[in-house]
């Protein structure tokens, strides 16, 4: 079934990855407002500056089986897909497939950003398709464990080629009719998986911020949070991490020295900090206000690296100088509450397990519970504060992440590496046999080390893009005015891809 809905509804785009606490979750949310705002300010804007605002997107359900695998399984789930054919040039033009990830999709994923504008210029039709289990693709009782082992990248990758097949047929195309996808973050990965195992369905891939190597102990991501930080063409210094580094060593000697109630106090948490993995629960909050700033800086109204830094390192003449750092980071998630509307920092591990325990079916944003299943069954990309790189705390354990899984889902701990081998084994990790797929990432984006990248010191090759300064997906974003050097680069060189792609292709059926 298919019907004519609005276009003005939160953005998906750009927000899908991976996060350890409740505080970066929320950032993910927020990030998805703002990107409701852009969106709708950007298509009131477009007949002012003539050109046609298209305000509408079909949107509709296709049923998927529940289990690809199994062919005795006739259980089926609703899979929610976006449709734009302003752009198509019938009846051969390419067709341009976002994939969706850990957030529900909405219209906006076939309305706006760089591969829309790619699609104008090459006439393609415009689809996008929702994940399993996330969004409005999910069966009422989706959430129960024993329906979540059918959450899975295989079952996506499936799912992906039945839709191929579907709107095939629906719009009655043909082998000349080109397939190029897109993604961001994990549905990046999914963009390039299923040119790799499907390159007879999607000639090309884009794969933006792609964390194609699942890893378990993912320290990397603070290490690169450290040096963003450093990274003084972004806003950041050496002064700036080594005062981060000091807040919270003053945070941890205050918590192991049982002032934890004065603690507590300082950053106005919901509730007193009541047992160790409370406290736990408070830096990692700390952590991901900082985490949040560096993964899109810039990308949301919160704060940028800059402004960050500027807060860190402006000493006090009032405050003593040994107390300075702690007081900094009071200050910062003081500023970050307000800035927020949230009254206070919510550190119950408690709530956090009762929160994921949680089976009720949330059709909008990110999907907290199927995504956490994922990195237990899947990739792990725990972000953990255990080597000298981490400049947060080290009571950030990889322990207290994968605790939860047991826990949560009953998949024991001893279970994880061997989940995390297969996928790397299947998929091919950072070093896949794959054609046609272009990897792109910003260098201060943390998600870059779990990606395809340039070899040597270049930032580009032929199937990747390291962009200078530049922070999650931020190339999946519409040009903007404002936008560096580098970035608009970037984009000319996904858009030379697209366009070899597409005339290479018509070559072939020559």
């Amino acid at each position: 079934m298919m019907r004519v809905s609005a276009a003005l509804c939160v953005c998906a785009l750009l927000v899908h990855c991976a996060s350890s606490g409740r505080v970066l979750r929320r950032i993910k949310e927020r990030v998805h407002r703002i990107r409701y705002e852009e969106a709708k300010r950007h298509l009131l804007l477009l007949p002012a500056v003539g050109k046609q605002s298209i305000s509408t997107a079909k949107e509709g359900y296709v049923p998927q089986p529940l289990d690809h695998f199994d062919s005795q399984c006739i259980e089926t789930i609703p899979q929610r897909f976006f449709v734009n054919e302003a752009f198509w040039k019938r009846p051969h033009g390419p067709v341009f497939l976002y994939i969706g990830g850990e957030s529900a999709i909405l219209e906006t994923s076939v309305l706006l950003g760089h591969h829309v504008q790619m699609a104008e210029d090459n006439g393609a039709l415009l689809v996008a398709l929702e994940h399993r289990f996330y969004g409005k693709s999910i069966s009422p009782n989706g959430l129960q464990i024993e329906k979540l082992r059918f959450l899975s990248s295989q079952q996506a990758l499936a799912d992906l080629v039945a839709f191929h097949r579907y709107i095939g047929e629906r719009y009655s195309l043909t082998h000349k009719n080109t397939w190029i996808s897109f993604g961001g973050s994990y549905p990046g990965a999914l963009s390039a998986w299923f040119h790799g195992k499907f390159p007879h369905l999607v000639y090309g891939a884009v794969a933006s911020s792609a964390p194609v190597k699942a890893k378990l102990d993912f320290s990397a991501y603070n290490k690169v949070v450290g040096e963003s930080l450093n990274n003084e063409a972004v806003g950041g210094s050496e002064k700036c991490v080594n005062v981060v580094w000091e807040a919270f060593a003053a945070v941890e000697a205050a918590l192991m020295g049982g002032n934890g109630t004065q603690a507590a106090k300082d950053f106005v948490c919901c509730g007193p900090l009541e047992t160790f993995k409370d406290q736990i629960e408070l830096v990692q909050s700390l952590a991901d206000i900082i985490m949040g700033i560096v993964q899109y800086n810039k990308e949301w109204d919160f704060m940028s690296i800059a402004e960050l830094c500027s807060i860190i390192t402006n000493r006090s003449e009032v405050i003593e100088q040994e107390a300075e750092a702690y007081k900094r980071l009071v200050k910062l998630a003081s500023i970050y509450r307000e800035r927020q509307k949230q009254s206070c920092l919510q550190t119950s591990y408690k709530r956090v397990v009762e929160e994921l325990k949680n089976t009720s079916i949330q059709t909008t944003g990110v999907g907290e519970r199927q995504w956490y299943y994922q990195t237990c069954a899947e990739f792990g990309f725990y972000q953990t504060c255990e080597d000298a790189n981490c400049p947060f705390s080290r009571m950030l354990t990889l322990q207290s992440q994968t605790e939860l899984c047991p826990l949560v889902f009953g998949i024991s701990e001893s279970s994880l590496p061997s989940h995390i081998a297969f996928t790397n084994r299947y998929y091919g990790a950072d070093h896949p046999q794959t054609r046609r797929v272009l990897y792109v990432n910003g260098d201060i984006d943390p998600w870059h080390e779990l990606s395809v990248l340039p070899s040597g010191s270049k930032g580009v090759s032929n199937r990747s893009i390291l962009i200078n300064g530049t922070a999650h997906c931020a190339d999946m974003n519409p040009h903007r005015d404002g936008d560096p050097t580098a970035l608009k680069e970037a984009q000319k060189e996904i858009e030379r891809h697209v366009a070899l792609w597409l005339k290479t292709a018509a070559w072939e059926l020559m």
